[in-house]
């Protein structure tokens, strides 16, 4: 087995598993993939419901906190993030969701050429198999499914028949580019499991002689010759290792770990890095910055029928049935997960396009994968779609399994902070209005002593959390606190890119997902493209003597 490889991808994340699949694809190029976490073979990963058994996995889970955050009453937010093969897309709640054209446009508009709606779209297309067929934005022939929630509940029919009659349009496909509307949403299941990108994309590709996945292999540094990276250094059963890349290395190990391996390596803040003794190989203060995330406020109510989730989890027969749904029909709750409706609509007037999402789940807990609450209950998760607040993602220690410090700054502005305020009013107009309104006994947070702007703020301070999408560290463009170029080639370096939520200059509007897919197939397009180009010309690299390596690698 060799131990040098075209290209060593960092990462079998969401992105990291469909840059194996397609630089494997043609058979010309060789590949390394290397994840920090083991094989996806934990049953409860690919049971939808599964969400709530990983959400705090100390084997499949990173398990992140956030500094204390000044704007959540000096909160430290839980981040969970998957270390496992599909990463985040093995453990996430299974929303397929794209963001809206504006999204793509502005990314275009600021300098990142060929990343307008109209150049993502085939991108989109090309790794969707969506069950609603096909049509001018909706592919049917990727491996990644798209699946419609067949079935009808009555908590969330009352959900969507309250925001008609607010005057928000029914939609059954979120993804055409113009979100505004209220729907059941699309979930990356299939035949009632998980599609996560290593179901998808890598299980595919795995038995392909030109594709090396080495798991449970933590990346330490990317090292380099000049300012070419030329291999990458990762610990595994306590002994480090180093594999060789020809061509290029892709860091793919998400927006809090790409910058980290970053920094660890020499590129990044030099005051940063000289603060640690880490050798500069190229100063990029964007490295880390332009942190973004969305805030997710959960309202709970409880429901004046035991029709909720938290009904059927409680009981035992109700679970049996529940299991037996699943196992022999992939039908059920179980096959659905934990948030089927979504809304998309504005709630302050400069906006042009939707600046909340909802998450509607018919269940309520303290916190999101945690125990439902003795009641019949479920909840209106808000959050806003495009933050201004920025934070960042900064190392503490040259130790690489020390994580960096990860400040939001949740709440820092004071756009922010008015939509949080709308966007729970809102909520109560929502809960206030007849198709919903003789569902709800009482609300249980806030509670209806939290009226003022004040009361409103300080509730979303408190109890306010992440909905799992950090992006934007490693950022896409030109301007000084640019990471990556439009072609994710770090600026000043060869042989480098990025290829995940880091690179977004600006958050999606939604779930972050399928955003990543997308990157990740385009830029599969552009390595091959460049990798053809002579000025791109494979780099010598001598071979070391590390012939234990192969027994390591699955």
């Amino acid at each position: 087995m060799s131990l040098i490889y075209d290209f060593v991808v960092v990462g079998a994340g969401s992105a990291g598993c469909v840059l194996a699949n397609r630089l494997s694809e043609n058979g010309r190029y060789s590949v390394c993939l290397l994840e920090a976490g083991p094989p996806d073979r934990y049953p409860w990963i690919h049971i939808p419901i599964g969400y709530a058994k990983t959400m705090f996995h100390p084997v499949y889970n990173w398990g992140f906190y956030t500094d204390p955050d000044p704007g959540m009453n000096n909160r430290r937010i839980y981040w969970p993030r998957g270390k496992v093969w599909g990463g985040c897309s093995s453990i996430n709640g299974l929303i397929y969701i794209r963001g809206q054209q504006a999204d793509y446009d502005a990314w275009a508009d600021a300098g990142n050429e060929g990343w307008a709606w109209k150049d993502v779209l085939p991108y989109f297309r090309r790794s969707e198999n969506n069950d609603l067929g096909p049509g001018p934005t909706r592919g049917t022939d990727g491996p990644l499914s798209a699946s419609s929630i067949k079935a009808r509940h009555p908590l969330t029919e009352g959900f969507i028949n309250a925001a008609v009659e607010l005057g928000v349009p029914r939609s059954r496909d979120f993804n055409s580019g113009d979100q505004e509307g209220v729907g059941y949403y699309q979930l990356t299941t299939r035949n009632g499991l998980r599609c996560s990108t290593a179901v998808a994309y890598l299980k595919p590709a795995q038995k392909r002689s030109n594709l090396t996945i080495i798991s449970q292999a933590k990346a330490q540094r990317v090292l380099f010759e000049g300012t070419r990276a030329n291999a990458v250094v990762y610990e595994q059963n306590g002994q480090q290792f180093t594999v060789k890349a020809k061509r290029e290395v892709v860091l793919s190990a998400g927006a809090l770990q790409s910058p980290q391996l970053l920094q660890l390596s020499g590129v990044g803040p030099s005051e940063l890095l000289q603060k640690f003794s880490i050798p500069l190989v190229k100063d990029l203060p964007g490295v880390g910055e332009n942190l973004q995330d969305h805030l997710q406020i959960r309202m709970m109510y409880e429901c004046t029928r035991p029709i909720t989730t938290n009904d059927e989890l409680r009981s035992p027969w109700r679970k049996l049935r529940m299991g037996l749904q699943w196992l022999f029909t992939r039908s059920g709750p179980l096959a659905i997960g934990i948030n089927q409706g979504g809304l998309f609509t504005k709630v302050i007037e400069q906006s042009k396009t939707p600046d909340i999402q909802y998450h509607f789940g018919t269940l309520s807990a303290d916190s999101a994968g945690g125990k439902v609450h003795p009641f019949s209950g479920f909840t209106m998760s808000v959050c806003q779609l495009r933050p201004e607040s920025r934070g960042y993602v900064r190392i503490v220690s040259a130790d690489p399994n020390q994580p960096p410090s990860m400040q939001p700054n949740y709440l820092s502005t004071e756009l922010d902070r008015q939509i949080v305020i709308a966007g729970v009013r809102y909520t109560r107009k929502l809960a206030a209005t007849g198709p919903l309104k003789d569902l709800i006994k009482r609300e249980h947070l806030p509670g209806i002593e939290a009226q003022s702007d004040e009361q409103i703020l300080e509730f979303c301070r408190q109890y306010g959390a992440t909905i799992f999408h950090p992006s934007g560290t490693c950022k896409m463009g030109s301007d000084p606190l640019a990471v990556v170029d439009s072609r994710l080639r770090v600026h000043g370096l060869q042989g480098l890119r990025v290829v995940d939520c880091s690179i977004m200059p600006t958050l999606v509007s939604g779930n972050t997902n399928v955003p990543v897919v997308m990157i990740a197939e385009k830029a599969s397009t552009m390595i091959l493209e460049d990798a053809l180009k002579p000025s791109l010309a494979t780099v010598n690299v001598n071979p070391t003597k590390t012939s234990e390596l192969c027994a390591h690698a699955s």
